[in-house]
């Protein structure tokens, strides 16, 4: 494959993902992932819906486990860019919501760092504003 053609895959896999991601299609992003995925997102024992995962079941499934701890129509994000080289992408924007237990809101900037190998997600870093988060889910 070309630097070009990597790229294009990277760039179509990540539209996928958030496509599946938008839509709440866990079995599409079960199917995305990788069998084992390099997992990032910071421990934070307050927030229900952050644990560490290292499958692709377990991956997808943390949508799921968000939006039963978050309003769906006072949460969302925005995408401000998205920058793909070769099997990396990643994606800066904002996000935010509010907690269902708490009634609480959260929000702030993120960064997604994705790697794609074989058009599936190998890699899931993400960068966020943790301590609103954490803010929002205690009491």
């Amino acid at each position: 494959m070309t630097d070009q053609s990597t790229a294009d895959a990277t760039r179509a896999a990540v539209q996928t993902f958030l496509g599946h991601r938008l839509a709440g299609d866990t079995e599409g992003l079960t199917a995305l992932f990788a069998d084992e995925v390099d997992w990032l997102l910071a421990e934070n024992p307050a927030v229900p819906w952050i644990r560490p995962r290292s499958t692709g079941a377990e991956c997808a499934a943390q949508a799921d486990d968000m939006a039963e701890h978050v309003i769906p129509e006072k949460g969302g994000a925005t995408m401000d860019a998205l920058i793909v080289d070769g099997t990396e992408a990643v994606i800066f924007g904002k996000l935010w919501g509010t907690v269902r237990s708490t009634g609480k809101s959260f929000e702030g900037p993120f960064a997604l760092r994705l790697t794609v190998e074989d058009g599936r997600v190998t890699r899931h870093h993400l960068y966020e504003n943790s301590l609103s988060i954490a803010e929002a889910c205690t009491p």
